[in-house]
């Protein structure tokens, strides 16, 4: 009898330790494919500087097959700059303006790809000119490949291409959000890091209102070389990040128009000469006046007339 407990009791123990071992190993799976995910993300805003090494030389091989962005140099090795940070490329806000390219919409582009056929794609196997190898290794290429076929959300859901506003946001939400993890180091008015983009000065509150893509990128996997809180690993859901933007949209940007400040209460305004009559006694001097004046300027003109008309005859007499 105690054997057979013994037996059912070791059993019981297994089972168990089965199961936790695949919760863990679960667990652990997740946890690596959001890492991933989120440093594909970064790799995908600007590569080298995640790497920490310094952007090849020259324009990116495949840039001279357009000629509508004037960009030059490191910019044109980031995949942000073909793509668009709302990874639609020629579909989508890059559609137009200084950074039109015509190159394609990756999330449309990677639906019908495996992440094997992503990485090969890095590595040039449709396009030499779009090879990477060079530059990335297998794992940062695996995890940009995870990113673009995992990782892609369609903010168009988020934000009217037209005015950049929020759709549906809730601002009050986005607040407490972003007082309570953004704040801290932005600042209550998001004034206090000013960010310098193609030699403009940013807040915060400019970036979501010129860039609201931009901004939700960022709010979601971070920015390279810094130690901003990640909304991926917050445990934020893309309407989270949507609220925060909401809130983010409401603080100064730097382009507010200053309207001419208000006439002080109270003034007494300045006299004003001339202007029409304010009764019928001022109405007749402002008449007389008005004759008098023309009379004289008619009797000044005739006498000079006269005048010159004798000197000339006067002349012409003397001659004589």
């Amino acid at each position: 009898m105690k054997v057979q407990q013994k037996s059912g009791l070791a059993i019981v123990l297994i089972v168990v330790g089965l199961a936790l071992a695949v919760v863990t190993k679960t667990g652990a799976q997740g946890t690596s494919q959001q890492e991933d995910i989120i440093r594909g993300a970064i790799l995908y805003d600007n590569w080298f500087a995640a790497l920490g090494v310094d952007a090849p030389p020259g324009d990116m091989p495949i840039w001279s097959r357009q000629s509508t962005n004037t960009r030059s140099g490191p910019d044109t090795w980031r995949c942000v700059e073909c793509h668009g940070w709302d990874y639609r490329g020629a579909q989508g806000a890059y559609a137009s303006g200084s950074h039109y390219t015509g190159f394609p919409d990756v999330m449309l582009l990677t639906r019908q790809m495996t992440e094997a056929d992503i990485v090969a794609h890095l590595k040039g196997a449709k396009d030499p000119a779009h090879d990477f190898s060079p530059y990335l290794d297998e794992t940062s290429m695996r995890q940009l490949a995870a990113f673009l076929k995992r990782g892609l959300i369609d903010d168009s859901l988020y934000i009217d291409a037209v005015s950049l506003k929020v759709i549906g946001g809730d601002v009050d939400h986005g607040q407490r959000l972003y007082q309570s993890v953004c704040a801290a180091c932005h600042g209550e008015d998001g004034t206090k890091i000013v960010f310098r983009s193609e030699g403009v000065n940013e807040y915060l509150g400019t970036v979501a209102a010129r860039d609201p893509w931009r901004f939700l990128h960022r709010t979601r996997f971070g920015v390279a070389g810094t130690e901003m809180p990640v909304g991926a690993t917050l445990g934020w859901l893309p309407s989270d990040g949507r609220d925060v933007l909401a809130y983010a949209q409401t603080l100064p940007t730097g382009l507010e128009e200053t309207s001419p400040a208000p006439a002080s209460e109270g003034a007494e305004p300045a006299q004003q000469i001339g202007g029409p009559a304010t009764n019928w006694w001022t109405g007749i001097l402002t008449g007389l006046g008005s004759f008098l004046g023309a009379l004289g300027y008619a009797i000044l003109f005739i006498g000079g007339f006269a005048l010159v008309g004798f000197v000339v005859v006067t002349i012409l007499r003397r001659r004589k």
